[in-house]
């Protein structure tokens, strides 16, 4: 299958590196150069530099071959554009959208696109359906353990706090998915701060856990 990513954050580089591994034909596109180049070094796929929302790229993406197009940008707007020029304008037979804010869920599926998710929606009904938590807890492994996602809080002796996510030099197979605070889930973004209380959904390779682990609580498991 032929597959447009367009993103340029760790989501995209965990579904483009699977991608590649399952043997699909990967394209990025992401808009920052820094992080192209660095996409381009660590995964075997075509990397092409510009905004998914202009014809010209996805052009240059060859999107009339494409089977599907995935938007996973941090902008609601450009995730609903991309998909919608994909669909109207080079017949792509199935789009799937990123939704940042859960408001906007079902306007993108009135507008047409085929898949419209909402990774907080996802993790917040996860999380409400677990009664009990300890300070950490593994929710399950995923892909042959290959991933794992877990829940941590953050208390008043993390060395996390009050940073942003882009100045904590989180290894690279290791995200944060995830923000609980006072009872709202939001997916964060690099200027994102950390708080005491915090939950934290964490997505990582087993062999970076450890290492996520102590830069957030400033211990290991």
């Amino acid at each position: 299958m032929r597959i447009i990513l367009i993103g340029d954050d760790q989501l995209a580089y965990f579904l483009s590196k699977k991608f590649v591994a399952e043997k699909h034909r990967v394209t990025i596109i992401n808009a920052h150069p820094a992080e192209a180049i660095k996409f381009s070094h660590q995964i075997k796929a075509t990397v092409i530099v510009g905004d998914g929302t202009h014809p010209t790229i996805l052009k240059e993406a060859e999107v009339e071959k494409t089977d599907l197009v995935l938007a996973l940008t941090s902008h609601d707007e450009d995730n609903l554009v991309a998909c919608q020029i994909a669909q109207h304008y080079y017949g792509v037979p199935r789009t799937i959208a990123l939704v940042n804010d859960p408001a906007h869920q079902q306007f993108f599926e009135q507008m047409g696109i085929n898949v419209a998710f909402s990774a907080t929606q996802i993790l917040a009904n996860l999380i409400e359906k677990r009664a009990d938590f300890e300070d950490i807890t593994n929710f399950f492994a995923v892909d042959r353990g290959q991933i794992t996602v877990t829940e941590i809080i953050l208390h008043e002796d993390s060395p996390a706090l009050q940073k942003t996510l882009q100045n904590l030099e989180l290894p690279t197979g290791a995200l944060i998915g995830c923000i609980i605070r006072e009872e709202r889930a939001f997916v964060p973004h690099g200027w994102s701060n950390l708080q005491i209380g915090d939950r934290l959904i964490l997505i990582s390779q087993p062999e970076h856990y450890e290492q996520l682990l102590e830069i957030l609580t400033g211990k290991a498991e």
